[in-house]
């Protein structure tokens, strides 16, 4: 048993190493986003979907290896805690980098409606009619 342990232990250490892979492309995304440059983004995300499925395939892996298991290790106990914590960083830096992406959508959509001249505010008159905002900014503009 134990080189069964010691071979879950392997996996498990190699998908600490694809998690702590896939954290570094995280932070690339992030800074990708905030600094507007699409072209990078292409290539993160096929680094992101490569690592997620060698972490699938290493995790139904090891599914099978724990259910066979009879005797407990305390090193991969440990290294089982640290896998869950790794991913928990990856799902919270995923999420901030989906938030970030949606405003920046939000920002891009507000500059293009004010370029085209999309009403800025839109009322209701006394009859509940909807009364549009004038944009003087596009409107006044001589180009």
């Amino acid at each position: 048993m134990a080189d069964h342990n010691s071979l879950i232990a392997s996996k498990l250490t190699m998908q600490l190493n694809c998690l702590a892979s896939l954290v570094d492309v995280l932070d690339d995304e992030l800074t990708a986003i905030a600094s507007r440059r699409g072209d990078g983004l292409k290539d993160i995300a096929k680094q992101k979907l490569s690592f997620l499925s060698k972490i699938q395939t290493l995790d139904k892996e090891l599914s099978t290896l724990l259910n066979s298991n009879d005797a407990k290790s305390d090193e991969v106990d440990e290294l089982i805690i640290s896998v869950r914590s790794q991913l928990e960083t990856c799902k919270k830096k995923n999420d901030i980098n989906a938030h970030a992406a949606h405003q920046a959508q939000l920002s891009v959509k507000q500059l293009k409606d004010i370029l085209i001249g999309a009403p800025t505010s839109m009322t209701y008159d006394q009859g509940g009619s909807v009364v549009h905002g004038s944009n003087t900014l596009v409107h006044n503009l001589k180009a």
